[in-house]
Protein backbone atom coordinates (compact mmCIF):
# COMPACT_ATOMS: atom_id res chain seq x y z
CA UNK A 1 0.00 0.00 0.00
CA UNK A 2 1.52 2.96 -1.35
CA UNK A 3 0.41 6.51 -1.27
CA UNK A 4 -0.13 8.30 -4.88
CA UNK A 5 0.81 11.72 -3.97
CA UNK A 6 -1.07 13.15 -7.28
CA UNK A 7 -3.78 11.96 -5.21
CA UNK A 8 -4.06 11.07 -2.17
CA UNK A 9 -2.24 13.98 -0.30
CA UNK A 10 -4.59 16.52 1.26
CA UNK A 11 -4.10 20.07 2.65
CA UNK A 12 -6.48 20.11 5.81
CA UNK A 13 -8.09 23.12 4.20
CA UNK A 14 -9.91 20.41 2.06
CA UNK A 15 -10.65 18.53 4.88
CA UNK A 16 -12.28 21.06 6.15
CA UNK A 17 -14.49 21.72 3.38
CA UNK A 18 -15.55 18.14 2.12
CA UNK A 19 -14.21 15.69 4.48
CA UNK A 20 -16.15 13.16 3.25
CA UNK A 21 -14.81 13.69 -0.21
CA UNK A 22 -11.57 12.70 1.90
CA UNK A 23 -13.07 10.11 3.59
CA UNK A 24 -14.52 8.64 0.56
CA UNK A 25 -11.23 8.49 -1.73
CA UNK A 26 -9.63 6.90 1.66
CA UNK A 27 -12.51 3.69 1.40
CA UNK A 28 -12.32 3.49 -2.15
CA UNK A 29 -9.27 3.74 -2.84
CA UNK A 30 -7.55 1.35 0.27
CA UNK A 31 -4.66 3.42 0.14
CA UNK A 32 -3.69 6.04 3.62
CA UNK A 33 -4.33 9.69 2.92
CA UNK A 34 -1.53 12.02 4.15
CA UNK A 35 -2.86 15.59 5.64
CA UNK A 36 -0.92 18.28 5.48
CA UNK A 37 -0.89 21.56 6.96
CA UNK A 38 1.43 24.39 5.16
CA UNK A 39 3.08 21.26 3.09
CA UNK A 40 4.21 19.54 5.69
CA UNK A 41 2.41 15.83 6.72
CA UNK A 42 0.37 16.32 9.86
CA UNK A 43 -1.87 12.99 10.14
CA UNK A 44 -2.47 10.15 8.08
CA UNK A 45 -6.29 9.19 7.31
CA UNK A 46 -7.10 5.37 6.51
CA UNK A 47 -10.49 3.47 6.61
CA UNK A 48 -11.26 1.18 9.55
CA UNK A 49 -10.88 -1.99 7.34
CA UNK A 50 -7.46 -1.13 5.65
CA UNK A 51 -6.36 -0.13 9.28
CA UNK A 52 -7.81 -3.32 10.96
CA UNK A 53 -6.24 -5.71 7.87
CA UNK A 54 -2.71 -3.76 8.39
CA UNK A 55 -2.90 -4.30 12.14
CA UNK A 56 -3.80 -8.06 11.29
CA UNK A 57 -0.90 -8.62 8.71
CA UNK A 58 1.38 -7.25 11.97
CA UNK A 59 0.54 -9.13 13.97
CA UNK A 60 1.11 -12.60 11.98
CA UNK A 61 4.19 -10.90 10.84
CA UNK A 62 5.01 -10.01 14.72
CA UNK A 63 4.18 -13.58 15.28
CA UNK A 64 6.03 -15.22 11.94
CA UNK A 65 9.35 -13.36 13.56
CA UNK A 66 9.24 -14.55 17.49
CA UNK A 67 8.62 -18.44 15.66
CA UNK A 68 11.50 -18.09 13.62
CA UNK A 69 13.28 -16.58 16.79
CA UNK A 70 12.34 -19.54 18.85
CA UNK A 71 13.73 -22.04 16.19
CA UNK A 72 16.98 -20.28 16.13
CA UNK A 73 16.95 -20.42 19.82
CA UNK A 74 15.87 -24.16 20.13
CA UNK A 75 12.63 -23.28 21.91
CA UNK A 76 10.25 -26.12 19.68
CA UNK A 77 9.17 -29.06 20.28
CA UNK A 78 7.88 -32.02 18.31
CA UNK A 79 4.51 -32.61 17.06
CA UNK A 80 2.85 -35.31 18.67
CA UNK A 81 4.02 -33.54 21.99
CA UNK A 82 2.34 -30.12 20.80
CA UNK A 83 -0.68 -32.47 20.28
CA UNK A 84 -0.53 -33.88 23.71
CA UNK A 85 0.10 -30.51 25.71
CA UNK A 86 -2.99 -29.18 23.86
CA UNK A 87 -5.39 -32.59 24.09
CA UNK A 88 -5.44 -33.14 20.88
CA UNK A 89 -3.99 -36.76 20.83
Amino acid sequence: MSVKFSEDVVPLTDLKVNPGRVVKHAVEAHRPVLLTSRGRGVAVMQSVADYEQAADERAFMRAVVAGLADLDAGREVSLSEAKARFGLG
